[in-house]
This record gives C-alpha cells, structure tokens and sequence, in this order.
C-alpha cells in the first residue's frame, strides 16, 4: 500500500467518491435560498384596530380585522392554511358553543402569528396564551396587531400586497 505525497491526498479520495469519473476540482457553496414567497401584509395601528375603528363601527371592524388578519397570514405564508372565513364564522356562530370555540380560534391566532414572525426569521415573542389573557381584559387585539406589525416592518417600507421573501 502507498501512501499519496503531500497535497495529493484530498484530490485522490475525492476522485473516489464519484466512480468512473473526475472530482469537479472547485466545490462552490450556495448561500441558503430563501423558503419560499408570500405578500406582505397591512400594517395597521394597534390602537385603532384595537379601540378606535370597533368603537366607530359599532364592533363590526373587529370582525372585519378577524377576517382579514387570518387571510393576510394565509397570502404571506401559504404553509399555514386558510382560515379566514372558517374564523369568522367561528367568531358569528360561536354561541352555539357557548363561546368556546371563538377563544379557541382567538388563540389560534397567536400561534400562526408566530408562525408568521419565524417565516420571516424573527424570533417568536407572540403567545396564543398571552393573546388569551390580555384578551380576557380586553387587549388582545392589540397584541396581536403589535406583534404582526412586527413581521411587517422586518420589510421595511415594502407596500401591502408586494411579494416578499419567507427566511425559514
């Protein structure tokens, strides 16, 4: 058995990693492509989803918000289904289940938010669970509006609608 001289070592093991043929002589590394596209969401005061336009409308906007909060998430992450009419006829029809299922879905939310944050490679501070109690006192729209706004600004001055790249 013969040892290779010095420097030929590597090319020769590479050579026999691919049979019948020659080792490429450079490998180039990629940089990570991107995990797919979605359109960038609305962003939204906090304080008027939360306190003024509900006020204004006489509470419709909060399910207008519901609605459309569920549809953005779906067009900016497809992976995370479409819920946005299924939430909203929760929210209209949640009586029948003595409001157990609206809360459900409440918290829902919080979870495909921080989806939405680790999509666009932030880290995760929404809480379904946090969104419950401070929805409980009512301010959990806010939160949540707080913590989209978050993802929305990760893409700086990008208008709604526009098609951004997802980090994870």
């Amino acid at each position: 058995m013969s040892y290779p001289q010095q420097g030929q070592g590597q090319h020769h093991q590479q050579q026999q990693a691919y049979q019948g043929g020659y080792a490429p002589a450079q490998q180039h590394q990629q940089a990570p492509a991107a995990a797919g596209t979605g359109y960038n969401m609305k962003r939204r005061n906090p304080v008027g989803a939360w306190l003024g336009l509900p006020i204004i409308t006489f509470g419709i906007y909060g399910l207008v918000w519901f609605y459309k909060v569920h549809a953005e998430l779906f067009q900016y992450d497809r992976r995370t289904g479409d819920a946005a009419t299924n939430a909203l006829l929760s929210l209209v029809f949640g009586g029948i289940t003595l409001g157990i299922w609206p809360l459900i879905v409440f918290v829902k939310l919080g979870g495909r938010i921080a989806q939405a944050q680790r999509a666009a490679g932030l880290p995760e501070t929404c809480s379904g669970g946090m969104g419950f109690l401070l929805g409980i006192f009512g301010f959990g729209v806010l939160y949540y509006q707080i913590q989209l706004n978050k993802v929305i600004d990760r893409y700086g001055d990008t208008p709604a609608g526009q098609q951004v790249s997802l980090a994870a």
